[in-house]
């Protein structure tokens, strides 16, 4: 048995505070008082079954218009929902995926009012990668960040693969992970009337990044907990792998041991999430975590899919989410996906005040024609 610290699992809603300043102090006290509990890991949820792979990462924004432009136009990434935050009314929630919303593809940001920015450190999420289909796709981006002024760094090879990491205005860090030896869970749709010629497009999530100073710790949570396996080693980075495996259905640790805590705020990530079939999955999972005495947050029903949220590590929350419903509702069709204000149903009797409370962000793109840029 290992004894380590653990994050319990707290729900602080902004509804309950009229300064959004004084929440992110709150947040960020409860952050570093939570870090101080012991408590020692139990047994492994070795019987249950293994998790698809990444179903979403969700990050903190600086700016909802901003991030809005930059995976539109620069990434490519299509808008597929523009909601809000469930658990706080008056924040935007972003859902950017590929050209259907499929699970696995996407990456969504809150826009906290007054929140500050994110330190980066040790025990966080760190990075959020995206899929390309081959190494070509690579030499493709960095013509196009060096076109429009993205900060991003030279093509590197971990695992055998080829990747190249890159930050928005925010500074939030990403990588792009070449597909082409991929054998693994299938990537998605690229979005077919965006910007990117479709053999360079951006098709899914790939690996989720963590940076951990006590890797022995992470390595029990993955691998007895969350049903992850190892399957590689490359200096001071450690992969692991669960369901069909591959890219989008991995997470690469880097241990480091000289970097402070990180602390969350824009331009860092909020949460990652992990795929399973249906509520019948979360419901054995609420059981087993149970059976463990791990702390969650039950069942939570976020009508594009259903949730379930656990901290396992300190500084990093899970998230368990169905491969559906999906995004196309009947609110939306295909054709409009992310081009109004969606709520789900039983926010919908607050429709105007809520629109008072969150600005108008123009989101339409079925009226506009992206050329495909080809850059020499």
């Amino acid at each position: 048995m290992y004894v380590t610290t653990i994050i319990p699992f707290f729900y602080i809603y902004r509804k309950h505070f009229t300064e959004s300043h004084k929440v992110f102090r709150i947040r960020s006290i409860m952050l570093v008082v939570m870090k101080s509990f012991d408590y020692t890991i139990f047994e492994g949820c070795e019987s249950m079954k293994p998790l698809n792979g990444i179903h979403h990462v969700t990050a903190i924004t600086s700016s909802a218009e901003k991030i809005y432009h930059f995976f539109t136009y620069i990434l490519g990434l299509r808008l597929v929902k523009k909601t809000i935050n469930q658990d706080d009314i008056q924040t935007y929630h972003l859902f950017f995926a590929d050209d259907q919303g499929s699970p696995g593809t996407d990456m969504t940001f809150f826009d906290f009012p007054g929140i500050e920015q994110a330190v980066k450190g040790t025990n966080e999420l760190a990075k959020t990668s995206f899929r390309v289909p081959s190494d070509e796709a690579l030499l493709y981006w960095q013509k196009r960040f060096d076109k429009y002024q993205v900060k991003h760094f030279p093509i590197i090879n971990l695992f055998g693969i080829k990747m190249m990491e890159f930050h928005d205005f925010d500074n939030q860090e990403y990588m792009l992970i070449s597909d082409e030896l991929d054998d693994g869970v299938k990537p998605g749709i690229p979005w077919q009337l965006g910007p990117i010629p479709l053999e360079f497009a951006i098709r899914g999530l790939g690996p989720i990044f963590m940076r951990v100073s006590h890797i022995e710790h992470i390595d029990h949570v993955l691998t007895n907990l969350l049903t992850f396996k190892k399957t590689g080693e490359d200096h001071f980075f450690y992969r692991y792998e669960t369901g069909l495996g591959g890219n989008g259905g991995s997470v690469i640790v880097e241990k480091n041991t000289t970097l402070g805590i990180g602390r969350q705020g824009f331009g860092g990530i909020h949460h990652v999430a992990f795929s399973v079939n249906d509520t019948t999955d979360i419901t054995a999972w609420i059981d087993e975590l149970n059976h463990l005495g791990k702390r969650h947050s039950g069942l939570v029903d976020r009508f594009y899919f259903r949730s379930l949220y656990t901290r396992l590590y300190p500084g990093m929350l899970f998230e368990l989410a169905t491969e559906g419903p999906g995004f196309i509702d009947d609110e939306e069709t295909y054709e409009t996906l992310g081009e109004t204000l969606a709520l789900p149903p039983k926010f919908r009797n607050q429709r105007k005040s809520i629109e008072k409370l969150v600005r108008h962000i123009d989101t339409v793109r079925s009226n506009l024609t992206f050329e495909k840029e080809y850059i020499d």
